[in-house]
């Protein structure tokens, strides 16, 4: 998924993929042609005492969400930028370098990194690919349609032999039962930048370098975040009351939500942070101080 939308730990679905493909997929594909419902009934269940347990973890290919680095990095007890620099690959998300990034692998392998030989060794803030696994998920705004629209699928792959265990649940109750929904609520808005930058066509053109910067640091890098929108150049701009700038200090979900609002606000103008009265006339006249002090002192 993006947002996790990786449909498995070796599978990669597109997130603005249309329902058609999804159910006319490729010869062999994994994917099972069958779009679920939250209330569809699927038989799985993965547990350590199957013979096919963790091998969904030797071969990855593991999008992470915004809100997996944050519990990632709170695991290890480390920094974003940290987290980043040792257990993560960047990558494009598309052909404009939207920015994004991959859980890496062991050195010379595909296996997880995290995987040990008693299982997986993050297993209370494993990402988002691997709760849904091996349900997928894939995020469609279809043709003309206002909202984005969650469908749901199976993945079967050749050495899981979870499918052939006795066990029926719902969508619902698996969701539930993997600890899916606070992930998919807290990247929700993250996920709806991502589609909406990708559906707006060849006519919007590539973003800034700018605008692909904050894109990095309100996804992937809180901790800068969270100093960015101490400075004066944040404060000049944005009427953020005391009480609400005390609380993203300390509440990192909270920061989170606030970044995914910041974005909106800076690449789409969704205006949900007040912006002050006299912000544009300030900036103005700073830049027309700055340029007068650079005219005096190339006239020297």
């Amino acid at each position: 998924m993006i947002s996790g939308r990786t449909s498995s730990k070796n599978k990669s679905v597109d997130p603005t993929t249309s329902g058609d493909k999804l159910l006319n997929p490729p010869f062999k594909d994994p994917v099972q042609p069958v779009e679920l419902t939250l209330d569809s009934a699927i038989r799985f269940h993965c547990h350590k005492d199957i013979t096919c347990f963790n091998e969904c973890c030797r071969n990855i290919d593991l999008t992470l969400t915004p809100y997996d680095i944050l519990r990632l990095k709170n695991h290890f007890g480390m920094t974003a930028p940290e987290f980043v620099a040792r257990h993560t690959i960047p990558f494009e998300m598309d052909s404009h370098g939207m920015p994004g990034l991959k859980l890496i692998a062991k050195p010379g392998t595909t296996e997880c990194v995290f995987l040990t030989e008693e299982g997986c060794s993050v297993y209370r803030d494993r990402p988002l690919a691997c709760r849904y696994y091996a349900l997928g998920s894939m995020s469609v705004r279809k043709k003309d349609a206002a909202k984005v629209e969650d469908i749901y699928f199976l993945v079967k792959e050749s050495h899981c032999l979870g499918h052939n265990e006795p066990r029926n649940l719902t969508v619902r109750e698996y969701r539930k039962e993997q600890g899916i929904e606070p992930y998919d609520e807290m990247n929700r808005e993250w996920r709806d930048i991502v589609i909406k930058k990708r559906s707006s066509g060849p006519a919007i053109g590539r973003p800034t370098d700018r605008s692909l910067q904050l894109f990095d640091m309100c996804s992937y890098d809180m901790d800068s975040f969270r100093n960015f929108i101490q400075t004066d150049g944040f404060r000049d701009v944005f009427d953020v009351g005391r009480e609400t700038m005390e609380r993203l200090k300390t509440d990192e979900e909270e920061l989170l939500k606030f970044a995914f609002r910041f974005l909106k606000q800076v690449l789409f103008g969704e205006m949900t942070i007040p912006v002050k009265k006299d912000a544009k006339e300030k900036r103005l006249r700073q830049r027309q101080e700055i340029n007068a002090g650079n005219g005096r002192h190339r006239h020297r």
